[in-house]
């Protein structure tokens, strides 16, 4: 009987820490497509592709920037000065069926725990591997928004 109780005890044990990784998987899988979803319709297609200004202002939180280097020092490129910019791109005569404009993409890495996230994006132009994107997000009461950009020019 004891040994009856031990297994039966191990497996509900089994069954309850399974469905808690199941679960949490589940969750993980869901925040990972929306964090996709994101930086499809905020960076790809917002900076990129269809020059949508208004999509990246909704995706990129009022703090963003993009860091790069300049010498020793670090320099920030705001996400107001980039989104103007591309809503003036786009208003002086920006052909989203050029050839030249049209962006492919490759989810490479996105790593989701808890409420950050990290977004490697690799940005191929012409068959041409032009960029390898690191983008940072964190969730927000309103939802996900992308935080950050440290990248490679290739």
């Amino acid at each position: 009987m004891k040994k009856v109780t031990l297994s039966l005890l191990a497996l509900v044990a089994l069954v309850y820490f399974t469905s808690s990784f199941a679960l949490k998987n589940s969750e993980n899988a869901a925040a990972v497509d929306d964090v996709k979803e994101l930086v499809y319709n905020a960076y790809i297609n917002g900076a990129f592709n269809e020059l949508n200004a208004d999509a990246m202002r909704k995706g990129f939180h009022e703090d963003f920037a993009i860091y790069s280097p300049k010498g020793e020092q670090i320099s920030k490129y705001p996400i107001k000065a980039w989104a103007d910019g591309v809503g003036k791109r786009k208003a002086n005569g920006y052909d989203a069926s050029d050839v030249k404009n049209k962006w492919e993409h490759k989810f490479a890495n996105v790593d989701v725990t808890g409420h950050a996230a990290q977004v490697k994006v690799e940005l191929h132009n012409q068959g041409k591997h032009v960029y390898t994107d690191y983008l940072s997000l964190l969730k927000f009461d309103s939802g996900w928004r992308i935080v950050a950009k440290v990248y490679q020019q290739h």
